[in-house]
């Protein structure tokens, strides 16, 4: 195979895929298709304005796009729920729980990855959100960088 070229005989020039006919005369009539990657849409939901918005600007200035919601019924009245890569879900709200978020999501088969957040947790709380799903179990008040891996490993491909 030649240098630059891909398996399927097209080569990568500029993030631009230029696929070229496969005929022997190599007609200049290459399609070029853009490579465009999603960017994730993380949701925040915490009933805590200071913790929304520091999530916000955190996963912000890291190039993210941020929804955030001050409970898990604002989150679930949204438009944006069907379209969460990742949510950043508060324990210990008023109405619903984040457990009673997750299991609704669940049962409605809306799967997203959940890093569950809380100022009140102990080891059966953590257990209870991991056999739920979540993806992990962070207390507050954690590092920038431990949620960040949180996030990473969330929207990491199976």
């Amino acid at each position: 195979m030649r240098k630059g070229m891909r398996a399927d005989g097209c080569r990568l020039y500029q993030g631009v895929i230029v696929s070229s006919p496969l005929n022997a005369d190599h007609v200049c009539r290459a399609r070029k298709v853009r490579v465009v990657a999603k960017i994730p849409n993380i949701s925040v939901v915490d009933d805590d304005d200071a913790v929304r918005e520091s999530l916000r600007a955190l996963l912000r200035a890291v190039k993210f796009v941020v929804d955030v919601f001050a409970s898990a019924e604002e989150f679930l009245r949204s438009d944006r729920a069907r379209e969460t890569d990742c949510l950043i879900l508060d324990v210990r709200m008023p109405g619903m729980t984040g457990f009673e978020l997750q299991r609704h999501l669940v049962a409605t088969h809306a799967e997203m990855p959940i890093i569950f957040i809380t100022a009140h947790g102990d080891e059966e709380m953590r257990l209870r959100a991991l056999k739920g799903g979540a993806v992990d179990y962070l207390l507050k008040p954690f590092s920038e960088e431990g949620l960040l891996k949180a996030v990473q490993k969330a929207l990491a491909p199976e």
